[in-house]
């Protein structure tokens, strides 16, 4: 062990006593209250004695402090602290160690009188050297005398060592991930970092890698510490440390900077887009899979995905795919498997993937009941995690994970986590990879009806960003219209979809159909808020339609539209944008004049009166002016939550809301106007532009893209 050198340890050895003797006060005591009978005060016992905040020791249980510490006693007067009696006392501390030359150094200092049983304490002055062994103790003192100091008899001195030298910055090494400027794989692979100390003294590394918190890794008696450390992303990582000694003093930095690489293909992934009639499903990596009679190729698969089909299994003996080997070679380190699936069925219990595990599993991904409905499960030997809310006829995307790291299982569903993490005790699983059954004592069961598509299997840890490109459904776009024209009363949709039917009140403006000079002080002049023009409604019978639903509001979908409001004063709400039924809006969204904001409102059913969500944005009217807004309406059905944006932003807190119960409208999609009871009404006096409609979910970062 190299032998720490430091700052310099300049001692100075300064002889001072700082005696002040206060004279007892009046004694104010509580009505009842009895005074002491004269005598000597107790001896103070070690118990009640602090150095720093901790307990009063010697020896090897000595404490190390960075600063000089402040001494602590409580003490009694002859009444002992007895309940009901009250006794004033002093507290005479003492201090001493061993100077440079040998001799014995003593400092001292007297408290003030106070009742007794409260703290006294004494800041022990800047003249206690460092590195040099510090005794010190006290006596409670009276009018009476002295008591027997705490370190006499059966009592003992507090000690403690000032130390403010600075341990030396350690070593840091890697094998996994060495600081050599080379590219290691990579993002999701575990490795190790071992720290080692150059200075006796340390007890404890403080780490930190770029991006996460802090955290301290304990010295082992060899003076270094290991450490594992899973790589969230690829790109350049730096690991930063610091020695800690006995005293809690922290050296110098030891920057440690390395480069991770993407992480490495999945062990072993099947995309069961096979041919119909195949009887193997061919691998992109690993081992082809053989297919039972109850497989059929060739199935729907996810829209959004670059699937182009999958694999649908009949939920009997022969549904099953099994590459006849074990995918995850051992259970007891990092693993994750994976797919998309489409259950036909979610009552009982129904497995995606499986190893066997002799007579049982290892481990199992699928579905099982959970009190009075399914529930997405993954488990790990005797270790359970469930989550979700599978639908039969519903893809998900569903991916469990054991992190070696923590000993806990995860799920994730459509690339969001489910249910708690929990802890699991592996158990060997060197059997055959299941896909669509899992072992039992009596064969093979909990058998999968419906499609699973992308099955993958990693040696690692599936990484977060990773995690959501393999759960992320593209949204596709089903309308576009611009409004910038109007032939015949049908403002197109730009990709030949169904155009909007204009009503009566609802006209299209452009600037050349009303071109007065910009310079003459009487000319009035609109502006397209996008393109070269716009949708106005007279907010009494102005609206335009589509003839069907363009979005399956029972699944998720994205809405969103410019709109400008005419009215500085509304007298009542006005619907920009809606799709419904006949008795109500599956949406809609609408600008309330009451409450000065923007709603998005979600009736429960299609039936007068029903239960509504609301999400609110407060801003005030436009009055005729400017570019208006763009309000845009998210509903996430694999989330069971729908969020409302305005201009690109929604709010953190009231931005999104839990959303159960949509339902599959049958109207067409509506500017301008919404059900009502009494029928159509809350007609829209303003103008709408660039009105999208996709089926599914965009991000934030394109919903901000949008004009």
């Amino acid at each position: 062990m190299t032998v720490r050198t430091g700052q310099g340890r300049a001692r100075r050895a300064r002889r001072a006593t700082a005696v002040a003797v206060i004279a007892a006060g009046t004694v104010l005591t509580a009505p009842g209250t009895v005074l002491a009978a004269d005598g000597l005060p107790k001896q103070p016992l070690t118990a009640d004695l602090e150095t720093g905040g901790a307990a009063c020791v010697a020896g090897d249980e000595r404490p190390y402090v960075r600063t000089v510490p402040q001494a602590v006693a409580r003490l009694y007067g002859p009444g002992g602290g007895q309940p009901g009696e009250a006794s004033r006392v002093r507290g005479e501390f003492e201090a001493w160690w061993q100077g440079e030359d040998g001799a014995e150094e003593r400092v001292s200092m007297t408290t003030s009188t106070m009742n007794d049983t409260a703290p006294f304490g004494w800041q022990l002055p800047d003249t206690v050297p460092d590195e040099t062994v510090v005794s010190w103790r006290v006596r409670a003192v009276n009018d009476a005398g002295a008591s027997a100091w705490s370190s006499e008899g059966a009592g003992a001195p507090c000690e403690f060592v000032y130390d403010r030298t600075l341990p030396d910055a350690p070593v840091v090494t890697s094998s996994d991930y060495p600081d050599d400027n080379t590219w290691t794989p990579g993002a999701g692979v575990r490795g190790t970092f071992r720290f080692t100390a150059r200075a006796e003294d340390v007890v404890a590394f403080a780490y930190e890698f770029m991006g996460e918190l802090p955290r301290t890794a304990d010295v082992r008696p060899d003076g270094s510490a290991e450490i594992s450390f899973v790589p969230k992303k690829s790109g350049r990582q730096v690991l930063s440390v610091q020695a800690q000694d006995r005293a809690g003093n922290r050296g110098p930095r030891t920057s440690y900077t390395f480069l991770i690489g993407e992480g490495p293909a999945p062990v072993a992934h099947w995309k069961l887009a096979d041919a119909a009639g195949s009887r193997t499903a061919a691998a992109e990596n690993g081992t082809a899979a053989r297919a039972g009679a109850g497989i059929t190729f060739g199935a729907p698969a996810p829209s959004g995905t670059p699937l182009t089909s999958t694999a649908s299994l009949d939920g009997s003996g022969h549904g099953f795919l099994t590459p006849g080997a074990p995918v995850v070679t051992d259970t007891a380190k990092d693993f994750a498997v994976g797919g998309w699936v489409r259950p036909a069925r979610v009552d009982g219990t129904r497995t995606v993937l499986s190893q066997d595990a002799g007579t049982a599993r290892a481990f199992t991904l699928g579905l099982t009941p959970v009190g009075s409905g399914p529930a997405w499960s993954f488990s790990v030997g005797g270790a359970r995690v469930t989550g979700g809310l599978p639908e039969a006829g519903d893809w998900a995307y569903v991916l469990g994970q054991y992190d070696a790291g923590t000993g806990t299982v995860r799920l994730y569903v459509n690339g969001r986590e489910v249910g708690e993490e929990t802890a699991a005790v592996p158990v060997a699983g060197e059997g055959d990879f299941q896909i669509g059954r899992a072992r039992g004592a009596q064969g093979y069961r909990d058998r999968w009806q419906g499609e699973i598509g992308d099955v993958r299997a990693f040696d690692r840890i599936v990484v977060p960003g990773e995690l959501t490109a393999l759960a992320t459904r593209t949204a596709l776009r089903v309308g576009h219209w611009a409004l910038d024209s109007a032939p015949d009363g049908l403002a197109p949709e730009t990709g030949g979809g169904a155009p909007l039917k204009l009503g009566a009140g609802a006209s299209v403006f452009r600037l050349d159909d009303d071109p007065c000079d910009i310079f003459d002080p009487d000319c009035v002049q609109d502006w397209p808020l996008e393109g070269d023009g716009h949708l106005g409604l007279d907010g009494v019978t102005g609206h335009a339609a589509t003839e069907a639903p363009v979005v399956d509001t029972a699944g998720s979908y994205t809405v969103s539209a410019r709109v400008r409001l005419t009215d500085d004063a509304p007298a009542g709400p006005m619907t920009a944008i809606s799709q419904g039924g006949e008795h109500g809006d599956a949406f809609k969204v609408r600008f309330d004049p009451e409450t000065s904001s923007w709603d998005l409102v979600l009736a429960h059913a299609d039936e007068p009166g029903a239960p509504e969500t609301v999400l609110s944005r407060i801003e005030q009217p436009d009055g005729g002016f400017g570019v208006g807004h763009r309000v845009t309406v998210v509903h996430d059905a694999s989330a069971n939550e729908v969020s409302f944006y305005l201009d690109g932003v929604k709010f953190t807190e009231g931005g999104t809301a839990a959303f159960d119960t949509p339902w599959k409208s049958t109207g067409g999609l509506q500017l301008g106007r919404a059900r009502t009871a009494e029928g159509w009404g809350e007609q829209l006096k303003g103008v709408v532009d660039s009105v999208y409609a996709y089926e599914g979910v965009l991000s934030e970062t394109e919903i901000r893209q949008l004009p």
